[in-house]
Formats: C-alpha cells, structure tokens, sequence
C-alpha cells in the first residue's frame, strides 16, 4: 500500500499487559492496513527466549514482516537509545513504502523512546559500573544513596531510592560526565516526522488473569522448563533475570518445588500485567479497546488518517 506522497505517515502503538492478546490483534491489524510491525517487547528481542517471552510463532512471523524479534543474542549489549536510533531509522524506510506501521509490545519505555525520545546518555563505562556494584556489594545501598546525594541531591530527592539499579545509572552518569543526572534528563518530546495514534488493549481483571494462568501452563507443556535449562550456564545475565526463567532457576537449584516455581511465574506475570497497565493508562494519549474489536479499531484508524 503505497501512500508515500503523503507528508505525515503514521506509526500506530498497540500497546497493553501481557497476555491480552496483542500478537494476533496486530498481525490481523497489519493485515487489513497492509504494513510492517515493529515490536517493543525487550524480551521478545532475544533469539535465545522463545517460549518464556511468547514470541510470534513461525507462522505467526510469517503471514506479515516483523522487526526487533530474536535479533539480538543473550550476550548482546543492548539499550534503549540504541531501540530508539535503529527504530527511527528503520521507520524511516518503512515509511517510504508504507502510509502506516504498527508498533507492538508490552515494553512502555521503549514504546516512549520512539514516540517521544530518550536522553542522549553516555553508554556506562564498565570499569565505573563495576566500581559503583562493588560498593553497593561491599557496603550496601545506603552508600550509592550517599554517593547520589552529594552528586546529584535534586534526582535524590525523586528518585526510588529502594532501586539499585536507578542509583547505579543515574551515579555512573553523574560521575562520567561530571553533570547531575537530573539536569541530563529530557524534559520535552523530540519531534516526530510521522503522527502517532495509541490504542490500548485491556481485558476485564478476571479474563486476563485466566488467560496468563492458562499461557504459563501452555509454556510448560511446550517445554520451558527445558528451554530453562538449556539456559543454566547464563543465568547471570540480565536478559535472564526476568519473569519465567527466575523462578525455574529456583527449582533448578531446589530451592522450591516444580509446583511452586509455576505457580510463582503466573503471580510475578499478574503482577507485571497490572504494571504495565498502570504505566499505560497514566498516558492519555491511549484510547482503549478489547482484544475482539478490530473492526472498531480499524474505523477508528481510519477516521484519523
């Protein structure tokens, strides 16, 4: 569908907690509007997480091209200015042949990096991030929260000062660049080439929570406790450490019962549900929908564009 005589394309977010059902909206989606689907799912980026972080399927990935699926490796470094650099880039192509593309996932701080930008950080230096998590290991936060003080009160006093990793990366800015975090953070959107329209989809409490329950047990019977072991030997890295891989670990390491390690995977992915819905009913740029109203959503597309 060729619409590239029109000055302002548009990029469409698909955005909602997990389990609502956003793949197989959007793929019939990107089907009816002819166009390309980007995917902001960090946990999706990963080609060695496939059944925990319910990819696409391969035919899923088939019947329409998808973007930033399995396209990094567990081993990679990779961050959210890089997502935003190399989706805007890739929009840009995209766009050329395309008067709309989808944008999909659960991931809110990516789904922001691209519709209004982040800041232009310095990627941390190793040595210092090692420095700042041997001090929080040797002498505990209470210390970072110190360090932070002196060199950044105003992000101080905003800060969750529970969260180490915020500490450590708002203190290795501050002390590579010698200006506070705070000052160094974006107050105002970046300006877009293309308009954005932000449809959410949400489930009552009850259906949604019956649908995770029943997707873990679907990813035991397809083999997660195996795809988990086959992990074992990267464990430490930060692409692990994330829902339905943690809790295997833990019977792994007979720390907890099969049972209560499932069990454990639908309470932490309920829980990560009403986050993610939290973070997206704060912005009102969303208008929302059930997973079962493509012809609405479709019309209310059209109406716009």
């Amino acid at each position: 569908m060729s619409h590239s005589h029109t000055p302002y394309p548009v990029l469409i977010v698909i955005a909602g907690p997990t389990a609502v059902g956003k793949t197989r909206f959007a793929i019939n989606l990107a089907q009816k509007l002819e166009t390309e689907i980007l995917s902001a799912d960090s946990r999706q980026f990963y080609h060695e997480l496939q059944i925990g972080t319910a990819k696409p399927t391969t035919a899923e990935l088939g019947t329409v091209p998808h973007h930033f699926v399995g396209q990094l490796s567990i081993h990679d470094y990779y961050n959210i200015s890089r997502y935003e650099q190399e989706s805007l880039s890739l929009l840009d192509q995209l766009f050329g042949q395309n008067q709309s593309v989808l944008m999909v996932g659960g991931s809110g701080l990516y789904i922001d990096a691209v519709c209004r930008g982040v800041d232009d950080f310095p990627d941390p230096d190793p040595e210092l991030r090692n420095y700042l998590k041997g001090i929080l290991a040797d002498e505990g936060i209470a210390k970072l929260q110190e360090l932070l003080k002196l060199h950044d009160p105003d992000y101080y006093r905003s800060v969750d000062l529970a969260n180490p990793n915020r500490l450590v990366r708002a203190l290795e800015v501050s002390m590579a660049t010698g200006i506070p975090y705070s000052e160094q953070r974006l107050n105002k959107p970046r300006k877009r080439n293309f308009r954005i329209i932000k449809i959410g989809l949400d489930l009552p409490r009850a259906e949604l929570f019956r649908r995770i329950n029943q997707r873990v047990d679907m990813m035991m019977q397809d083999g997660l406790l195996a795809e988990v072991m086959g992990l074992l030997p990267f464990r430490h890295l930060n692409a692990l450490n994330t829902v339905g891989y943690k809790e295997l670990f833990e019977y792994i390491d007979e720390i907890i019962p099969l049972e209560l390690a499932v069990e454990n995977i639908k309470t932490h992915t309920r829980r990560y549900a009403k986050r993610q819905l939290t973070w997206f009913r704060k912005d009102e740029e969303y208008t929302w929908f059930a997973p079962d109203r493509l012809d609405a959503v479709l019309e209310y597309i059209r109406a716009i564009i």
